[in-house]
C-alpha cells in the first residue's frame, strides 16, 4: 500500500484519531449531506475494479448449473455418478467448496425453490416436486449421492417452513412439517452411512441433521470434526459449527470459546489462528451474547491469518463486508452492554488493514449479501443483487476514505497495492 504524499492510510486513520470532540462531533454532522457529496465523487475519485462474475462465483455456479441440467433431463444415473466421482476425488472450486454438494444441491435446486416460492406467496406448497424426488430414490436405492440429495431436499424444505427465528417463533404447524422433513431424512439417510463412511458428502449431511436432533451431545464434535478433517481448506463447516455451538441450539457460550480453540489448534497448519475466528464469525453476527467469551485479540490475529494464508479476492472480499456492514458499530443493539461495542469496533476496525493491503477487485454479489443479512430464503434477481452489492460496497468504502475523498484525492485500488493521489 502506497500513500502519494507519503503517509500510510492507516497512520492516518490513527491521527485522526486525536482530533478534539468538538471537532469530531462537528465532521459527524450532517450524515445524509456528506454520502450525497461522496456519491457525486464515485466515479471520478473512487477506481475499484468490480468483476461481477469472479472465478469462484462462476465455478459454483457451473457445477451447481451441471447438477441442475442433469435433474431436469432426468440423467440421474449420470448425476449419481458425477457425485461419486467428486467426492471420491475431493473436488472443490478454488476456495474450497465442494463440488459434490454443489451437484447436489443443484439437482434438488427447482424442488426446493418451489417450495420456497410457494411459501413466500403465502399459498400451501405442492408436494409434487418431492415425491418425484422420491420416486427417483426409489429406481437408485443404493445409490449414495441420490439419497443425499433427496435427503437434503428434506432438509432444505424443512428450514423453509421454519425459518430462522427463535424456537418460540415459529409457528407449531411449522415446527411440526420441520420435524418431518428432517425425520424423513434421517431415514433415508441411516442405511448408506455405514456403508460410505468415507464420503464427505455424506459428512456434510449428518451436520445438516443435527439442526433437528434434540439432544445431539458429543456427536455434534464428532460429526463436526470428521466434516472439517476432510477439507479444512473449507472454512463453511468452522462457521455452522460455531453457530451450532451457542446456546439457542446445543451449546454454551463456554463451549464455543472451548472448540473454536480446538478447532484453531487442529487446523494451524492451514490456517493459523484463522479457525478461531471462522467458528466465532457467524456466532458473533446472530448472538450479542457471543462476545462474552471471545478472546478478542485472537479473534483479531484470526483474520489477519486468514487472508496471510488465503489471499484470494472472494475471501478478502467477505472479510471486508463482515467488518464494514455486519460489525458496524452503527448496528449494535441501543442498549448493548460496553463489551460488545468495544468487539464490535475493533472487528469493524480491520476493514482499515483490509482495504489497504488485501482488497484490489469488488465482488458484488458478496456485499450484497452482507446488506441483505441472514433469514430471507427468497432473494431478488441477480442483476438486482449485483447493483445493490456494488452501490453498497462503493459508498461504504467511500465512507471509509470519506475525508480523503472530499478532499479532492483519488482512492485507487490495484493488484498493486492501495494509492492515494491528492488533488492538485
Amino acid at each position: 500500500m502506497i500513500r502519494s504524499a507519503g503517509f500510510s492510510v492507516t497512520l492516518t486513520r490513527a491521527l485522526r484519531t486525536l482530533r478534539p470532540a468538538p471537532l469530531r462531533r462537528l465532521a459527524a454532522r450532517d450524515t445524509q449531506a456528506r454520502d450525497r457529496a461522496l456519491a457525486e465523487r464515485l466515479e471520478r475519485q473512487l477506481i475499484l475494479p468490480t468483476a461481477e462474475s469472479p472465478h469462484e462465483e462462476l465455478s459454483r455456479a457451473a457445477i451447481q448449473d451441471r447438477g441442475q441440467f442433469l435433474a431436469r433431463q432426468d440423467r440421474w444415473d449420470d448425476l449419481a455418478s458425477a457425485i461419486r466421482t467428486a467426492d471420491a476425488a475431493r473436488h472443490a472450486t478454488p476456495c474450497a467448496m465442494s463440488h459434490a454438494e454443489l451437484l447436489s444441491y443443484g439437482a434438488r435446486a427447482d424442488v426446493v425453490h418451489a417450495t420456497e416460492e410457494a411459501l413466500a406467496d403465502g399459498a400451501n406448497p405442492t408436494l409434487d416436486g418431492i415425491e418425484a424426488l422420491e420416486d427417483v430414490l426409489g429406481e437408485f436405492p443404493e445409490d449414495y449421492g441420490i439419497a443425499a440429495t433427496v435427503a437434503l431436499a428434506h432438509a432444505d424444505i424443512g428450514w423453509a417452513w421454519r425459518g430462522t427465528g427463535w424456537p418460540h417463533e415459529i409457528p407449531e404447524r411449522n415446527q411440526r412439517l420441520f420435524a418431518a422433513h428432517f425425520d424423513r431424512a434421517a431415514r433415508i439417510l441411516e442405511p448408506v452411512f455405514d456403508r460410505h463412511p468415507d464420503a464427505p458428502l455424506l459428512a456434510a449431511a449428518r451436520c445438516t441433521l443435527l439442526s433437528a436432533d434434540p439432544e445431539p451431545g458429543k456427536r455434534l464434535m464428532d460429526c463436526y470434526e470428521r466434516l472439517i478433517d476432510f477439507n479444512p481448506h473449507n472454512p463453511r463447516p468452522m462457521r455452522a459449527l460455531g453457530n451450532h455451538l451457542l446456546p439457542r441450539w446445543f451449546g454454551s457460550y463456554d463451549a464455543l470459546e472451548l472448540e473454536a480453540r480446538r478447532t484453531a489448534a487442529r487446523n494451524g497448519a492451514t490456517w493459523g489462528s484463522g479457525a478461531y475466528a471462522w467458528v466465532y464469525m457467524d456466532a458473533l453476527a446472530v448472538d450479542p451474547g457471543a462476545a462474552h467469551g471471545l478472546d478478542l485479540d485472537f479473534f483479531l490475529d484470526g483474520m489477519r491469518d486468514i487472508l496471510a494464508n488465503r489471499p484470494d479476492q472472494h475471501i478478502a472480499n467477505m472479510l471486508a463486508a463482515y467488518a464494514a456492514i455486519t460489525m458496524d458499530p452503527a448496528r449494535t443493539p441501543a442498549n448493548a452492554p460496553d463489551l460488545l461495542r468495544k468487539t464490535r469496533r475493533a472487528i469493524h476496525g480491520t476493514l482499515d488493514w483490509i482495504l489497504a493491503e488485501y482488497l484490489f477487485e469488488l465482488h458484488p454479489l458478496i456485499w450484497a449479501e452482507a446488506s441483505i443479512g441472514q433469514g430471507y430464503s427468497s432473494l431478488p434477481m441477480r442483476s438486482a443483487l449485483l447493483r445493490r452489492g456494488t452501490m453498497t460496497a462503493r459508498m461504504t468504502i467511500a465512507r471509509h476514505f470519506a475525508d480523503e475523498l472530499l478532499a479532492g484525492t483519488t482512492v485507487a485500488f490495484s493488484r498493486h497495492g492501495l494509492r492515494l493521489f491528492p488533488a492538485r
